[in-house]
């Protein structure tokens, strides 16, 4: 095959995009083993410290998660304590979500996390900001152009 082939899988961006994901994905899981969360967990706990509380659609908006996603990481969130689920006093269509008092524990534990992922990475952290910003530029792009009709 040539490699001036455009179907050549040496020349599409998609597979080391791919390919990138899960091995960060797989390092996310081994780190967070130790204190009991899945990555799609540790994601919607970083939302909530950051952003929360947040309802339901909120956080599947900020997360890209649809809810059919998102309403079974919850559920086993709150089954094991670490956040909250409940109406909007002013919206009973709403269920708002927020860290429980025990998550702050969790935060405490999964402080090290990101700093153990960039160490296994092994970018500078020029490179951590450039790739930060192509990907974000990535994705607001593709958002742009929106599902094809």
């Amino acid at each position: 095959m040539s490699t001036s082939d455009p179907l050549d899988l040496d020349r599409q961006i998609c597979f080391p995009l791919y390919a990138a994901t899960r091995a960060v994905t797989r390092r996310y899981t081994e780190v967070l083993a130790d204190v009991g969360l899945t990555y799609p967990q540790y994601l919607v706990m970083l939302a909530l410290w950051t952003d929360g509380p947040l309802s339901v659609g909120e956080l599947g908006r900020r997360l890209r998660l649809d809810s059919g996603t998102l309403t079974p990481l919850l559920k086993r969130l709150e089954a094991s304590g670490r956040v909250e689920r409940h109406r909007d006093p002013h919206d009973e269509r709403r269920v708002v979500v927020s860290p429980a008092p025990a998550a702050e524990r969790l935060r405490e534990d999964v402080a090290g996390v990101p700093r153990e992922v960039a160490r296994s990475i092994g970018f500078g952290a020029d490179e951590f900001v450039q790739l930060h910003h192509l990907l974000s530029g990535l994705i607001e792009n593709l958002d742009a152009v929106g599902p094809r009709a």
